[in-house]
């Protein structure tokens, strides 16, 4: 089922700043521009393989990237013999405020120089578009984005931001484990040494 695309196409921040390949975004944008009033798109692989100039194999993988960042959701209807007879496109509700409204509670001071605010505002959006607790992210954020004249991703050779907030889900889980044992190694020490001096 061919869509009548609309005048405009929406690209929102989250998507802009994402880690998608620039054409995975475009896409993004026809979708939106050919979705009804609900955010349902019923566009085939076809029909986008003949508007960019691709493959359909091509524009499948822009879409399974969308899907798998949460940008948009597909439902497929199959017959009997489970052939697809219709598929609809999702855009999905971002239910995060604006970017400002997401920065409020972290108390890293912003860099006044409107570079690095702009940078940063990405970053932060990029950050918190993913599904992690709120106070885990605020804490990941207010890590890297230390800094003055660079802030501490920006000092990495690569920093993706999936694989890191993944890393750092998996290293919280750690963190947050209490500790039976909370003296330090000096203090151990330092107790064994009074402990052989009694001895003498």
């Amino acid at each position: 089922m061919k869509d009548n695309p609309s005048y405009y196409a929406i690209i929102p921040a989250n998507v802009r700043y994402s880690d998608l390949k620039p054409n995975a975004k475009l896409l993004y944008g026809e979708i939106t521009a050919l979705s009804n009033k609900f955010g349902f798109c019923f566009a085939s692989n076809k029909y986008f393989s003949e508007l960019y100039n691709v493959n359909k194999n091509t524009v499948s993988s822009w879409l399974s990237d969308l899907k798998n960042y949460g940008f948009i959701v597909i439902k497929i209807e199959r017959d009997s013999n489970k052939q697809i007879i219709k598929r609809c496109i999702g855009i999905t509700k971002n239910t995060d405020s604006p970017i400002h409204e997401k920065m409020k509670g972290i108390s890293t001071s912003i860099n006044t120089t409107s570079n690095n605010i702009s940078i940063k505002e990405k970053f932060i959006n990029q950050v918190m578009f993913f599904d992690y607790p709120k106070e885990m992210k605020e804490d990941f954020i207010n890590y890297w984005t230390e800094g003055k004249k660079k802030m501490r991703y920006q000092k990495q050779v690569t920093f993706e931001i999936k694989l890191r907030l993944e890393r750092w889900s998996k290293n919280s889980a750690k963190w947050d484990k209490p500790k039976f044992n909370s003296t330090s190694k000096l203090d151990q020490q330092i107790d064994a040494w009074q402990k052989a001096k009694e001895l003498l």
